[in-house]
């Protein structure tokens, strides 16, 4: 039995910490050997991810040469809102996996998966105006991490018929976890392999499934990474990312951790306070230039967000829910806010932080061109305040391509606009307008203008009110007819709903071309 102490509740308690670190070995190797459906292994860079792949890779490595013939896949989803550090971290154990694994001869894959443009964070927040995500509105998990790993999964499949995901998942993490696990076991069709619930054709295996978390810590502190990086560095992350510097945190943002402390995304608003990032800061003075990103997420945080968000849903209708709108996106106002703080972090890390973020990209390029395409085309804010918002936060021009083609008004004209609908009727008839205008020059150039007429009534219904209780009131009247409607059948209760709620409905001519 190894010298290495185990507790009560120790996978290792039986056997031992040596013997059951061998068996474990034999049981990866069996199971690689077995067919040819390829491997995918889950990789975070946190500590149960991290044992997981030193299990496959000791494994593969104790293998001769010419039985490694399957190909194993590393994936690791880089959201582009993880915390930096961790981020960096992950970025160079990835490079070392791949240069490593050619130089062993190990048939072992490194790939690092991103969301797609449309799905990023920013893009959906800052671009579309989602709100910062909530518990009951948890809009970034599927976009940002499952889609991506499903995704490469799912071309694993197409391309090999089956495909078999290794990962770190433990049963110790919480209850919950470890019913959906055994539930999982109950339906098995091969030794240790549990079918995957969400994607067809792929199967599970969870080497360390019985480890307890000290289990864990135990086997990165004896035995030593093989691709090269140094497990008493994870270690000391974790503990510099504790506030009492002992509670090791997870990387994997669907499992909890002691604490309630984690790492994972420096935009998170699903936990109450980022407790990995301000203990970082608290810990390592060197951290300080993290503190604009929890500034940031402390005021993405703000418990109640209505005075930020539009009281029209993002399709342009008042929802109410007990005779109050439900609020929808965040107002054009907000959206740039949020641009100019991300900017103006990105720029002060830069200046001010260690050589290893000296070129840190907060959002991509690829990301400010989406935001820009939805605020000019999609939201029809063709006033194109990004490049100067960017030229404002950086301090040089925006390296973007110009969209003049998409401007039906330059700056002055609308200025002019602005100063002609008066501040009276607030922000609501400028905004109906622009669209207004918008929309006419986005058809003007069609042969056919095929839908013209239900894009302006779209933006008239959208913007006619007076202003918000104007809103309100019309929305509750509305309430009040449809529920008449429901006890009677009246042919003309359509027209009686857009009498007295006010709604415009436009008719439209045979040819649009002289409109």
């Amino acid at each position: 039995m190894s010298k290495a102490k185990t507790g009560r509740n120790s996978a290792f308690a039986d056997e031992g910490f040596s013997a059951t670190i061998e068996r474990l070995v034999v049981e990866v190797q069996s199971l690689y050997l077995a067919d040819r459906i390829p491997w995918v292994v889950g990789y975070s860079g946190g500590k149960d991810s991290t044992a997981t792949l030193q299990l496959v890779w000791m494994a593969l490595e104790a293998l001769p040469v010419e039985q490694r013939t399957k190909q194993v896949h590393v994936i690791s989803t880089d959201t582009l809102v993880e915390n930096p550090v961790v981020s960096s971290w992950v970025a160079h154990s990835l490079e070392l996996i791949n240069r490593n694994a050619v130089a062993k001869g190990l048939p072992i894959e490194a790939h690092k998966l991103t969301p797609q443009i449309s799905d990023t964070f920013w893009v959906n927040l800052i671009g579309r105006g989602y709100p910062a995500p909530r518990p009951k509105f948890r809009w970034c998990t599927e976009r940002l991490k499952i889609k991506p790993s499903n995704e490469f999964i799912r071309r694993m499949v197409r391309t090999h018929g089956e495909a078999i995901l290794v990962l770190g998942t433990r049963k110790a993490e919480s209850s919950g976890r470890a019913a959906r696990m055994n539930s999982l076991e109950s339906h098995r069709v091969r030794d240790q392999l549990s079918p995957n619930s969400n994607l067809p054709n792929s199967l599970v295996y969870s080497p360390v499934e019985n480890w307890s978390n000290d289990d864990v810590w135990l086997f990165l502190m004896q035995r030593p990474n093989p691709w090269g990086y140094n497990n008493k560095d994870l270690l000391t992350m974790y503990q510099g990312a504790s506030s009492d510097g002992e509670c090791p945190l997870v990387v994997d943002t669907s499992t909890p951790s002691c604490g309630d402390s984690r790492f994972g995304c420096w935009t998170c608003t699903l936990v109450d306070k980022d407790k990995s990032m301000s203990a970082m800061i608290q810990n390592d003075d060197e951290k300080e230039w993290m503190r604009p990103l929890l500034d940031i997420r402390n005021d993405l945080d703000k418990t109640d967000d209505r005075d930020r968000r539009d009281f029209r849903r993002m399709n342009g209708t008042v929802q109410l829910f007990h005779d109050e709108p439900i609020h929808g996106p965040y107002l054009q106002q907000w959206r740039e806010a949020w641009l100019r703080k991300l900017l103006e972090a990105q720029s002060y890390i830069r200046q001010e932080g260690p050589d290893n973020v000296s070129d840190i990209e907060l959002i991509t390029q690829a990301e400010l061109e989406e935001i820009r395409r939805i605020w000019v085309v999609e939201k029809h804010e063709f006033e194109d305040t990004l490049p100067g918002i960017y030229e404002e936060a950086v301090g040089s021009p925006y390296p973007g391509k110009p969209m003049d083609d998409h401007l039906p008004l330059g700056a002055e004209d609308v200025r002019l606009l602005r100063e002609i609908v008066g501040e009276d009727s607030g922000s609501l008839h400028f905004e109906m307008v622009r669209e207004l205008l918008d929309i006419e020059q986005r058809h003007r150039a069609m042969s056919r203008r095929a839908g013209l007429f239900d894009a302006l009534q779209g933006a008239l219904r959208k913007g006619f009110y007076d202003d918000r209780e104007d809103a309100l009131e019309r929305a509750l009247t509305h309430s009040r007819v449809k529920k008449k409607a429901q006890d009677k059948d009246n042919a003309e209760l359509e027209n009686l709903i857009d009498f007295e709620t006010g709604l415009i409905r436009l008719t439209p001519i045979e040819s649009t071309r002289e409109t």
